[in-house]
């Protein structure tokens, strides 16, 4: 059972100098990380991925019961709330839930063809808007819709697509190719992103922007893209009400594509080569978009749970562990089970900063640094409530220490290795490393670099605003199966349960592994709290330049 640290009244004795705090002859580090407990973690899980949370959808019944244990376990433990007197930061949201008997029209060369909402096409508006639609919109297929002059390619050069639909693929040129000079090889760029495209598409003037699905490319299949961006989608509200959005964003199946294309008199697979190529031109699809949007939009508040141990030295400098509470709640249109529990993704990372918070409140002697504990709303609909921290934040982002990230942890054992989403990127794979000797395990690169995770979970947030984030965890080969026995359970996950219903709680799990994890976060924040240094990006990494500046070019 975890213990109300409130009521045992820790920070009263020093057993051991801080100076000892990076090594491992410190006995109430040890003593702290002997607190992280499977069984507690297993616990936590049940409880955020009960049926009783509903999924934990933002603005539901289900985020109340979340944030309400959530401060709970927090206020048990004797952590502080983080915003003032209160453990909330507000995130005001907008959710716009489209008409699901919304259909894509395509008209021309003597044809009409339909494609129905679900099965053959997902589209929405981030307008917030009762309605929109677009009519009779010029289609033009503009390959991966990239403008990156850094790699000196411009799917839209001499294009004008204002108020036309453009129709693109997702991924990178390299990643088709696998020539590890162009874009970063098989390696995701942020311009591989969906986010980045529909950003792209709106700079451009385009009125509708459709990304072709393919499963390999994309990182998942089309059963996720389904659960994803059907009902509820929530936005931050911009000034203009997010009117400067494409109108109609979506993705269509490969199958819809080809035929799109077919109707066209095009090849799909040709022109997809010929999207790779440097000297790549747009093409004019002889084809028009017809599509109309009927919405239901709900204003709402949606929170961010944020719990502080204050620093005995530097109060006013923090380390940040993170997580995201939220999930996709309850879909009542689906047949027998109805609540996406999230119980992997990402109860076991909110249930994480529960154990870490219960063995830094169990230390005798306070660390030098504020801790500080952030479970983020919204992560699922774009990483908004750790946007809005970073465009928000509690505590100056200059004396931001550093981010640790936890997002779906370990279910599956103890590994040799661990794997560095964005390895090389920041000092904070020095810590890392020196943390796993403990374990005896290594680093190795994410497993999956065309997948593009670095540019899907929080740390990103923080990431974009300068301050260092490490994203790290879980491994790829396990100590007693190996590595084609890890990659297997983990395909049979991301096929079966990604971002799906049945992402449940199961006593099979082998949460060894998340403790063998979260006993190196407790070692490098340990070690972070008690310096006086501040960790930075690698020279040559596209956020330095943001840190520099914001630390006054030191």
């Amino acid at each position: 059972m975890r213990l109300n640290m409130k009521a045992t009244g820790k920070w009263l004795i020093p057993l051991v100098p801080l100076a000892l705090a990076a090594c491992g002859g410190d006995a109430q580090l040890d003593a702290a990380l002997d607190t992280l407990n499977a069984d507690d973690l297993a616990a936590d899980v049940q409880v955020l991925a009960s049926d009783e949370y509903e999924g934990r959808g933002p603005s539901s019944p289900g985020e109340d019961k979340t944030v309400a244990f959530l401060e709970e376990e927090f206020n048990k433990l004797g952590v502080e709330p983080g915003n003032g007197d209160s453990y909330f930061q507000e995130v005001p949201l907008v959710s716009i839930t489209a008409d699901p008997r919304a259909t894509l029209t395509v008209r021309g060369q003597g044809s009409s063809k339909r494609y129905g909402y679900g099965d053959e096409v997902m589209v929405w508006t981030k307008r917030v808007v009762g309605s929109a639609s677009i009519s009779n919109s010029d289609m033009v297929f503009v390959g991966y819709g990239v403008v990156a002059p850094e790699f000196g390619w411009n799917d839209y050069e001499g294009l004008d697509v204002r108020g036309k639909t453009v129709v693109m693929l997702v991924n990178d040129p390299g990643f088709a190719t696998k020539d590890t000079a162009l874009f970063n090889g098989n390696t995701m760029t942020y311009y591989g992103r969906w986010t980045y495209k529909f950003e792209e598409a709106a700079r451009q003037g385009a009125a509708g922007a459709l990304i072709v699905h393919e499963t390999e490319p994309a990182a998942y299949p089309w059963g996720t893209v389904q659960g994803s961006w059907s009902g509820p989608q929530f936005a931050l509200v911009a000034e203009d009400n997010n009117m400067s959005r494409v109108v109609v964003e979506g993705w269509i199946t490969v199958e819809t594509a080809r035929s799109i294309f077919e109707q066209a008199g095009l090849d799909y697979e040709s022109l997809k080569d010929a999207a790779t190529q440097r000297d790549f031109e747009s093409v004019p699809l002889g084809l028009t978009a017809s599509l109309s949007l009927r919405n239901s939009i709900v204003q709402s508040t949606s929170r961010n749970v944020v719990a502080r141990i204050p620093g005995s030295e530097r109060p006013d400098e923090h380390l940040v562990y993170m997580a995201h509470w939220d999930h996709f709640g309850i879909d009542r249109s689906l047949e027998g089970d109805q609540v996406y529990n999230g119980a992997l993704d990402n109860a076991t990372g909110t249930a994480g900063l529960l154990e870490l918070a219960e063995a830094f409140m169990s230390l005798e002697q306070r660390p030098a640094r504020s801790i500080l504990f952030i479970a983020v709303t919204a992560e699922e609909q774009g990483l908004l409530g750790s946007a809005y921290y970073g465009s928000n934040p509690i505590y100056p982002l200059a004396k931001t220490v550093a981010a640790i990230n936890m997002d779906a942890m370990n279910i599956l054992g103890s590994m040799n290795d661990v794997i560095v989403v964005g390895l090389g990127n920041s000092e904070l794979d020095d810590y890392l490393a020196d943390a796993a000797k403990y374990q005896n395990r290594v680093l190795v690169p994410d497993a999956e670099p065309q997948a593009g995770y670095y540019y899907r979970s929080d740390h990103f947030s923080f990431a974009k605003v300068g301050v260092p984030a490490l994203y790290a965890g879980e491994g790829t080969d396990h100590v007693e199966h190996g590595k084609d026995w890890t990659q297997e359970r983990r395909d049979e996950y991301l096929a079966q349960n990604y971002h799906k219903p049945s992402d449940e709680y199961s006593e099979d799990w082998d949460l060894s592994g998340a403790i063998d994890d979260l006993r190196l976060y407790f070692r490098i924040g340990y070690r972070l709290a008690n310096e006086s240094t501040f960790p930075n990006w690698s020279e040559g990494t596209e956020f330095k330049a943001t840190r520099d500046a914001m630390m006054g070019g030191h």
